[in-house]
Order: C-alpha cells, then sequence, then structure tokens
C-alpha cells in the first residue's frame, strides 16, 4: 500500500472532522491531498465536475474522493467508517487497539467526541456575540482568502444567521446552555488529571478516539475565542495536547504504548461524565425516534434539555450495541461490570 495515489478529500481548516482525518492521515503516514473548499460546488461546477461524482447528501465536510466496492470513484463523508474502513486497507500506525476490551473502550469515546463534543463546540461558536463575529468573518475567508469587502459582508450575514438559526437542532438555546458550558468545564478539568499521566487518552499512542477529540478541541480551543480562554484557565495541558495532535506523523508508537492492565481512574471519570450528560441523551433520542416524534426532552445534569430527534445518533446507539455484541463472554463481563461501574450500563441493551 506504500505505493498508492494520494487519498483526495475536500474539506475546510474550520470543520472539527476535516481536522479529525487530517492529523489521522498525518499520523498514519498515508499520503493524501486536500482541496479546500465547497463539496458541492467543486463536484458540480468546479475543479472536480469532470470526475461526474455525484456530491454527498447532506453536504458534510470532509468529503473524501476514493473508490466503492466496485472501484468506482465516490464522495464519502462519514468519518467513523471511513477510520474503520482506512484501518482495514493500511497495515502500518493503527490507532484501533487489537485488545478488544480496549477497543469496545475506544469506540465510546470516539462516539462521544464526535457526537457530545460537538455541541460544545457548535454552542460556543454560535452562542457568544464575540465568537458569531468571529465564525462569521472567518469561516467565508476560509472559502476564499481574497473575497471582495461587499461579499464578505454579505456571506458572513448570511452564515451567522443560519447557523445561530440551527443551535436548536443541536440541542443548545437558553435552558441547555448552562448544561453544556458546565460539561465542557468539567470534561477540560478531567482532561486536565488524565494528560498529567497519559500523553493520550489510552495510553502512549493515539487512538481513534484521540483523533475525533482533537478534531472538537481543535476548534474549541484553536479556534473560538470564549471556549479557548476557558481551556487556557482550566487545562492548560489539553491545549498543549491539541497542539501535538496536529502532526504526529514523526511518532514511534508499538503494541505496548496502550494501557496494559486496568483503566485508571481518569477514564473511569470521563466515563462517569459520559454517563452523566451523553447517555441520558441518547436513550432519549432513541426512545423519540421510535414514537416517531420529532423532538424530545429529557433531564441532563439536574437540568430540563430538549432537542430535535436525530436519527443519525440512533445508528449511533447500534453501533455501540454491534461493537459489544463482537465481544466473547469474558470481554462481555468485564466491558459490562467496567459500564456499570461508571454508570454507562444502560448503553447495553439486555
Amino acid at each position: 500500500m506504500s505505493d498508492i495515489a494520494p487519498l483526495t478529500l475536500i474539506g475546510s481548516p474550520p470543520s472539527p472532522y476535516t481536522r479529525k482525518m487530517i492529523s489521522l492521515l498525518r499520523y498514519r503516514q498515508i499520503p493524501y491531498k486536500v482541496i479546500w473548499g465547497d463539496p458541492q460546488e467543486l463536484l458540480t461546477n468546479g475543479g472536480l465536475s469532470h470526475l461526474n461524482i455525484e456530491p454527498p447528501k447532506p453536504n458534510l465536510l470532509p468529503t473524501f474522493i476514493i473508490p466503492d466496492q466496485t472501484g468506482k470513484l465516490k464522495a464519502f463523508t462519514d468519518s467513523t467508517p471511513l477510520l474503520r474502513r482506512f484501518e482495514n486497507e493500511f497495515e502500518k500506525r493503527k490507532c484501533v487497539p487489537q485488545d478488544k476490551f480496549l477497543s469496545f473502550i475506544n469506540y465510546v469515546l470516539e462516539d462521544f467526541a464526535d457526537e457530545w463534543a460537538t455541541k460544545y463546540m457548535f454552542h460556543f461558536r454560535w452562542h457568544f456575540d464575540e465568537d458569531i463575529d468571529n465564525a462569521g468573518t472567518l469561516l467565508p475567508l476560509n472559502q476564499k482568502v481574497n473575497l471582495d469587502d461587499e461579499s464578505l459582508a454579505s456571506f458572513k450575514k448570511y452564515i451567522a444567521e443560519r447557523q445561530v438559526s440551527r443551535l436548536g437542532v443541536v440541542g443548545s438555546n437558553e435552558t441547555t446552555a448552562k448544561t453544556i458550558e458546565k460539561s465542557y468545564k468539567r470534561f477540560l478539568n478531567l482532561l486536565e488529571k488524565h494528560f498529567k499521566n497519559f500523553s493520550f487518552l489510552l495510553g502512549e499512542r493515539p487512538a481513534s478516539s484521540d483523533f475525533s477529540l482533537f478534531g472538537q478541541l481543535s476548534q474549541l480551543i484553536g479556534f473560538d475565542p470564549t471556549s479557548r480562554k476557558i481551556a487556557h484557565e482550566i487545562s492548560p495541558r489539553t491545549v498543549a495536547w491539541v497542539s501535538l495532535m496536529e502532526d504526529l506523523s514523526g511518532l514511534e508508537v508499538s503494541d505496548e504504548d496502550w494501557i496494559q492492565h486496568e483503566l485508571p481512574e481518569s477514564v473511569e471519570n470521563i466515563f462517569k461524565e459520559i454517563g452523566n450528560v451523553y447517555l441520558p441523551a441518547l436513550l432519549a433520542n432513541e426512545n423519540a425516534f421510535k414514537r416517531e416524534e420529532k423532538t424530545w426532552e429529557v433531564i441532563i445534569d439536574n437540568s430540563n434539555w430538549s432537542q430535535n430527534t436525530f436519527p443519525y445518533q440512533v445508528k449511533c446507539l447500534n453501533w455501540i450495541n454491534d461493537e459489544f455484541q463482537n465481544l466473547n463472554d469474558e470481554e462481555k463481563n468485564r466491558t459490562f461490570n467496567f459500564l456499570e461501574k461508571t454508570g454507562c450500563e444502560e448503553l447495553i441493551r439486555k
């Protein structure tokens, strides 16, 4: 696979999932080329229109232009299955632990980063005036740095109004704002304690969950003013970790670099936070989906929470259970005992 042509992806620097995947490709030493831009535009009218590839639906970043099972070039966007596809296609420097228990723990951490930590990111980017102004200005310029002032002002107004109006979709509103902010601060405290003893979430080499978390924190710490200030006050180790995660292409790793025995208290405490905030959201969302309800309400962290129902997060819960079912009986017992210890046992359907 060392002679493979570079993978092509379309992305944007302020996209957490773009940053997740570029960091992963660098670490895994997988050749790639990135095109900064909008997949819809590039594949329809832009520089990639000659490929005759249907743009992704929905139009998400990053978009990889890679072969499907038949060898035909196609647009792929979902970072979790893409990451696992690359685990199968490239042998060097894998980021999913071979130990099945650790692999399951990693999967839940990755899902938490992709689906809950992104609430931190979206909230802080579009809730506060300073952050709205910052993102509204920079997002258009990341598409075209030499945009004229009149167009910049127009795009800034359009993007800011559109994104602020979508806050409720991910659950950020006046009722839930404090819950999101408290969870973000607690999580930073947990990471500060964890990084006193470990370089990465599961030891001394990065797992897929590290790249997912990096993607969100690359924005919270590297782009958005309010969340950046909070991070510098609470967890300087996390701030430094984000800088290091940018490019791990030269990091030497071995299988002994994973946590070898019992998970440390710092990982247990992160799972307790997952059980406190993300688990009730997953369960309430699934229940609403089954009842064909468009919205749901639940108590999270002793506060009211309401938001739109996400079919995708039903898939996330299903995938977590699929991962659990792939374990043997001994691994299932060990895993369930850990989940029960951390208040996350309801992740698994009996």
